[in-house]
């Protein structure tokens, strides 16, 4: 059943959240744990993030520097399909324009489509660390609009190279990011709005947010995006606050604000594990008042939260 589908048959609001593949050299096991952790509370669906190779330099100590390309976290095909043979729960990978070309997103859509993982998270990705502003790769894409022209060509049985292919029964479904404190790299709002526009009118069935700490910046955006047009559901995305560190590191990472009262909260703890508690607290109350407001899911990032989104669920749901 699509995203999409189980999104819409759930009478309450649907639980769903996103986790990294393991790091080279490392086994599943950790992702299975987090999965055990969140799996009494029905998730609907399970997104695994997709990561781009970036480029090392190695000291060899002769003044000169060796440039080798690294991926931290592959095996997103994998482990999708590995969870989603484990615990019957559909999967979504993530698709990246960002270090990936036509040939190799191709590439992924027939290992999917083998693998019968037909839905997808589709998005531009960030910049490289090396890069000053974010560079397609040769034959590749610059925005997540030309990807999803990709995917519904594939769909039609229509390759890159123009050849045709035998078309599935199941054609990949999918949906797209969104920014409710806009996009980074957008000059103001209305732009965003405009670029998740057609993201829509390409195919996109829901749009899944940015984290956010402010829930009337979400509803303001849910209210915009209406009003120009975009009907799809937009998917509040949560992560509780968890560490003193991170009322800096949060802002400067995912470029969203986070609010006085949490801010004037989280300073008045001496320690992490009071931050936690204060974070579970606010992460609650955001939930309730989100399910409130009749939100049709509440997707959750579970990267070093895996245990606060437990105890925000358990009250939840």
């Amino acid at each position: 059943m699509r995203v999409i589908d189980l999104i819409n048959s759930t009478e309450k609001t649907a639980f769903s959240f996103e986790i990294l593949p393991p790091i080279k050299g490392t086994g599943i096991e950790k992702v299975y744990q987090d999965i055990d952790t969140l799996r009494e509370f029905d998730p609907k669906y399970i997104n695994i993030t997709t990561h781009r190779s970036e480029f090392i330099y190695t000291d060899l100590g002769n003044g000169l520097f060796q440039r080798n390309r690294v991926r931290r976290r592959p095996g997103t095909v994998a482990v999708a399909a590995a969870i989603q043979n484990r615990y019957g729960i559909t999967t979504v990978p993530h698709i990246l324009c960002s270090g990936f070309n036509r040939e190799d997103t191709e590439y992924v859509l027939l290992d999917l489509q083998f693998l019968g993982i037909t839905d997808l998270l589709v998005l531009r990705g960030d910049k490289a660390k090396h890069e000053s502003m974010f560079i397609p790769e040769p034959n590749g894409y610059s925005h997540a609009v030309e990807l999803e022209e990709q995917i519904r060509s594939f769909n039609q049985g229509i390759c890159v190279d123009g050849s045709e292919m035998k078309r599935t029964k199941t054609p990949f479904s999918y949906g797209v990011a969104c920014y409710p404190e806009k996009h980074d790299e957008a000059p103001n709002m209305e732009s965003d709005l405009y670029w998740l526009k057609k993201k829509v009118e390409a195919g996109a069935e829901y749009a899944v947010t940015q984290l956010f700490y402010d829930n009337q910046k979400y509803f303001e955006f849910v209210k915009k995006a209406r009003q120009a047009g975009i009907m799809v559901p937009i998917i509040p995305g949560i992560k509780p606050l968890k560490k003193m560190s991170q009322l800096s590191v949060i802002p400067k990472t995912f470029k969203v604000d986070i609010p006085k009262e949490l801010t004037d909260e989280v300073q008045k703890c001496s320690n992490d594990e009071q931050v936690k508690q204060v974070g579970i607290e606010w992460c609650i109350k955001q939930c309730r008042e989100l399910i409130a407001h009749g939100v049709p899911s509440i997707h959750f990032y579970t990267v070093s939260a895996v245990d606060s989104i437990r105890e925000v669920a358990k009250v939840i749901y």
